[in-house]
């Protein structure tokens, strides 16, 4: 079977007020749940999708609450993290399985490490894409490896003066933000992808303490000054790197024209929110099979050292770190081979076909 033979199915659950769409590959197997990140979509998922059907899996790539062809959140709070844990579960239950395997980048590794981390009687192994497990506080920030402080106190503190953590001006501005992302989707979307993408983004020499990795984000459009637009900090490419094509530029831009971004942004306008209603878990292990693969030149894995070189004193049963060379943020998307080869060792570990 080639790669183009394949068929991915669209497929839509009623889950009470929410309505989720997935892109199914497989028709049988072990489940493997794969949750996308912002500002993408199950599409992110194409590569692994295949990959993981012609291996005997059945993989299912969620549009989040608020993405593509899933609902928009009804209420303020629905972006928070434990309403999107239980969509993940009442999804696979909508499937007719009882467990899965739960594979999550960017925003998606935090709903799946958390996934794993509170649900463990449902998700029976994880894998995390860019952002390293982070506890109660979701980024894995530098300073707050498993937030042992409040995300907004470490934000201001890697900000510093006179500007602000994106993340906040994410909730500090709400519309603005919207605005200015919607003025022109296509141009956001395309100069987001390529400019934290390692198309784009040089060599990161070693950077060990706290001050020197606060000292590099601060130089980055991750800490935005008052008064400028958060798309200005992306750069346009004169051409589409190798990774990404036009007709998937056009994917994204259709979904993000339909749904807007205030649906997907509403997980970074609940991140204290969040944090408190974790407060339970803290300390807590994470006790399934688990693998982190990062980018060498992602802002996240430059940001989430402490997590990842500590991964093993939090997750006992964890099946170790992998870090890509010359890979950047989408890194499912930039080496989709070298990551599927990852999945599927991981998955033959854990759970035989």
């Amino acid at each position: 079977m080639t790669d183009n033979d394949t068929v991915l199915r669209s497929h839509t659950v009623q889950l009470d007020e929410h309505r989720m769409h997935m892109t199914i590959a497989g028709d049988s197997g072990p489940l493997v749940l794969l949750i996308h990140g912002w500002p993408e979509s199950a599409h992110s998922w194409r590569h692994q999708l295949r990959a993981l059907a012609e291996a005997g899996y059945r993989a299912v790539a969620i549009d989040q609450l608020g993405y593509g062809r899933s609902s928009a959140p009804v209420h303020r709070d629905d972006g928070r993290i434990t309403n999107r844990v239980a969509l993940c579960a009442w999804i696979i239950e909508a499937l007719g399985e009882s467990r899965a395997i739960v594979v999550g980048h960017d925003w998606g590794a935090a709903v799946a490490w958390t996934c794993a981390w509170t649900r463990p009687d449902v998700f029976d192994g994880v894998v995390g894409l860019s952002v390293p497990f982070g506890g109660r506080g979701l980024m894995a920030l530098p300073g707050s490896p498993r937030g042992e402080l409040r995300p907004s106190e470490i934000e201001r503190r890697i900000a510093g003066p006179g500007r602000v953590w994106y993340q906040q001006h994410i909730t500090n501005s709400p519309d603005v933000v919207e605005r200015d992302l919607e003025r022109d989707v296509r141009r956001f979307l395309t100069s987001a992808f390529y400019t934290v993408s390692a198309s784009f983004l040089e060599p990161v020499p070693p950077l060990r303490t706290f001050d020197e990795i606060v000292d590099y984000l601060r130089g980055t459009g991750l800490c935005v000054e008052p008064g400028v637009d958060w798309s200005s900090y992306y750069v346009m490419p004169e051409v589409l790197p190798d990774w990404l094509t036009e007709e998937d530029i056009d994917v994204f831009t259709a979904q993000y024209e339909q749904t807007g971004f205030a649906g997907p942004l509403s997980s970074y306008r609940t991140n204290d929110l969040d944090w408190e209603l974790l407060a339970a878990y803290d300390g807590r292990k994470l006790e399934v099979p688990a693998l982190y693969i990062g980018g060498d030149r992602d802002v996240c894995t430059i940001w989430g050292r402490e997590a990842i070189e500590s991964f093993a004193d939090v997750a006992p049963a964890s099946l170790g770190t992998i870090v890509l060379d010359e890979c950047g943020h989408w890194v499912q998307q930039e080496r989709p081979d070298e990551v599927n080869a990852a999945l599927l060792d991981f998955l033959r570990k854990v759970r035989s076909v």
